[in-house]
């Protein structure tokens, strides 16, 4: 059951990833081109209302929002809602659930976290003067786990499951340390109204969960005022989505079992009706007692899935075929108009280029392979030391998050110079990563894998 859920999730991030590379190669092709440059730049500009007579939700400190802003401030609340529920569902019941299974995937997160931040604080101490450039140290901090996994895809069947589950289990623990960085380091000074509306909210939301409130409208409703308060807090918005997603219930009140056996038991007792091939396409005409045990079968599959299970399956299609290539396309459009290729061998270009490509890798195998040696962990099954070192070369694929973090960083004090040079860094470091990961993927796995230990 738990491979399975795994493979329907793995199954999703390669679709995105799709439309990813394309979304990013689009962005750099309009930005580039003399003919859509500057609409590229003005379109995100353009102001963003929703409005009930003076009160505008879509507004930041009375003033209105861009859709630039609208795109990373609440599209991404929206994408940090469905990193939360997958967290939180992983924790409760999938690969993090016991520390058995979440303990190597935790523990290589944390070398890819701190190393690539040291990384990129010794480069941009060597080759940057710039205060301001040392604001962007969690930029090669992330894992993007929709590009990371479809790279892994094309490699299909000779991938043990072992190696699938881990780089998967990493990049959301990734997701976790990013939105704890989020949280921290991004909030510069705070209202205290907004801050007591905020509090009030979740409260309405911990009491919601308490009282197994199963509502999805009650809790997205009290949601989009939580992130309307933290907007205007100096919390960052996004960080609405995740306090969201670990206050949505992930129990059913009388347990699996008991649903399962109620559809059953109303499913016998459905009578059994002979329909001739002459009669098949007749309206069927059903007794109350029938409409009732057909009603009873319907409600007890409505809460045979959990609120955040539902909300998961709900939120999957618009994130992945819709919000994050939006993301990307608004993001990735690197400007490459005066710019030269020494942009990327010196100061924030070099310290994020290198820290995805060198700092992750590094990181993550290295924080890895001290625990197996002293026997805290055990690598993955049918797994060798150059298969597990090419997975964690792809832990350098920080394309989403990483962007996102640029924005963060050097977009609230108008660096667009630093802003563009993270970008070419990201944009380097991630196909670096991609394809030097991809060379040793296909040097070290087997041509085929005996068994079932792919599915």
């Amino acid at each position: 059951m738990a491979n399975y859920a795994f493979l329907s999730s793995f199954k999703k991030y390669v679709n995105s990833s799709v439309l990813l590379i394309g979304a990013t190669i689009l962005a750099l092709l309009v930005a580039n081109l003399d003919a859509t440059r500057e609409l590229y730049k003005e379109v995100w500009t353009l102001p963003v209302n929703l409005s009930v007579g003076g009160f505008n939700l879509f507004s930041h400190g009375e003033h209105t929002m861009s859709l630039g802003a609208f795109i990373n401030d609440f599209l991404m609340a929206i994408f940090f809602l469905s990193v939360g529920l997958e967290i939180k569902r992983e924790f409760l019941c999938g690969e993090l659930s016991s520390m058995k299974k979440a303990l190597l995937p935790i523990i290589g997160a944390c070398g890819g976290m701190i190393v690539p931040v040291i990384v990129f604080f010794i480069l941009c101490g060597l080759t940057s003067s710039d205060p301001l450039a040392e604001r962007g140290m969690a930029i090669p901090m992330a894992t993007d786990i929709a590009f990371s996994l479809g790279v892994l895809s094309m490699f299909s069947r000779r991938v043990p499951m072992g190696l699938k589950i881990f780089l998967a289990a990493l990049a959301v623990t990734d997701d976790l340390g990013g939105i704890i960085v989020i949280g921290v380091k991004y909030t510069d000074h705070l209202s205290l109204n907004y801050v007591l509306g905020a509090i009030a909210c979740v409260f309405l939301l911990v009491y919601g969960n308490l009282r197994q409130t199963r509502s999805k409208m009650f809790y997205l409703s009290i949601g989009i005022a939580l992130w309307y308060c933290m907007l205007n807090s100096g919390i960052h918005a996004t960080m609405a989505g995740v306090v969201l997603a670990f206050c949505i219930p992930a129990n059913l009140p009388d347990g699996t079992k008991f649903y399962i056996e109620r559809i059953r038991n109303n499913i016998r007792k459905f009578p059994v009706i002979e329909v001739s091939s002459d009669d098949r396409n007749k309206p069927a005409l059903l007794n109350e007692d029938d409409i009732s045990l057909l009603k009873s079968v319907e409600s007890a599959s409505d809460h045979l899935i959990s609120p955040l299970q539902d909300l998961e399956d709900m939120l999957k299609h618009p994130i992945n075929y819709f919000i994050i290539p939006l993301f990307a396309f608004a993001n990735a459009g690197v400007d490459f108009t005066g710019m030269s290729i020494d942009n990327l061998f010196t100061g924030v270009g070099l310290a994020v280029f290198l820290g995805l490509l060198v700092g992750k890798f590094a990181g993550v195998f290295s924080f890895s392979w001290m625990s197996v040696k002293l026997k805290v962990v055990q690598l993955p099954k049918h797994t060798n030391w150059l298969s597990f070192a090419s997975v964690c070369m792809l832990c350098g694929i920080g394309f989403t998050v990483s962007m996102f973090m640029a924005e963060l960083s050097y977009g609230p004090v108008g660096r667009a110079d630093l802003l563009n040079n993270a970008k070419l860094g990201i944009l380097c470091g991630t196909v670096a990563s991609a394809m030097i990961g991809s060379i040793m993927l296909n040097y070290s796995l087997p041509k085929t894998l005996e068994g079932k230990d792919t599915e």
